[in-house]
Parts: structure tokens; C-alpha cells; sequence
């Protein structure tokens, strides 16, 4: 769903994420399809490929945490496993 106050995404920032989307789970490494986890409003460059389950599972970022705590991950952790992996 698209918010209303969020600002369209440019062609630099769409073409990111998909590219960020083909990425297996940043936190648990499941390939069944991501979803992109934007840890703030707009930023669309520090983007996060997430699993339903650890992006919006009760134990996943919008839930306890858990997924993330068992494997010693946070949101920068992950942004910078995200990059590291695009650049590879």
C-alpha cells in the first residue's frame, strides 16, 4: 500500500530495490520472496529484503524481534549485509 504522504520513488532509487528484492532474507537466508523493509520513511538506498515471516511475523521486526535477536541481527547489521551483498 502506498502512503500518501510518501514521496514517488525515482528511477535510481525503484531500479535499488529491485534489485534488493531478488536478495534471499537479509536476517534467516529463506528465498521464498522477499518484501523490502524501509527502516526509514523514503529511504529507499538503505532498503532491507525481509521473509514474511521476520519482517512481519509475530516474531519478526513489526513483532518481537526474536528471528532477529536468535540471529544476532539488527537494522544496521542488515543494511550493511544488505550492501555488502549487492556489491558482491
Amino acid at each position: 500500500m502506498k502512503s500518501k504522504n510518501k514521496a514517488r520513488m525515482t528511477r535510481s532509487e525503484a531500479s535499488h530495490v529491485e534489485r534488493v528484492a531478488e536478495l534471499p532474507c537479509i536476517v534467516c537466508g529463506s528465498e521464498s520472496g522477499t518484501e523490502i523493509h524501509e527502516p526509514d520513511q523514503g529511504s529507499w538506498f538503505i532498503s532491507i529484503p525481509l521473509c514474511a515471516q521476520c519482517h512481519r511475523g509475530p516474531d519478526g521486526w513489526h513483532g518481537t524481534r526474536l528471528r532477529w535477536s536468535l540471529n544476532k541481527m539488527d537494522e544496521r547489521t542488515a543494511i550493511n549485509e544488505t550492501l555488502k551483498r549487492l556489491a558482491a
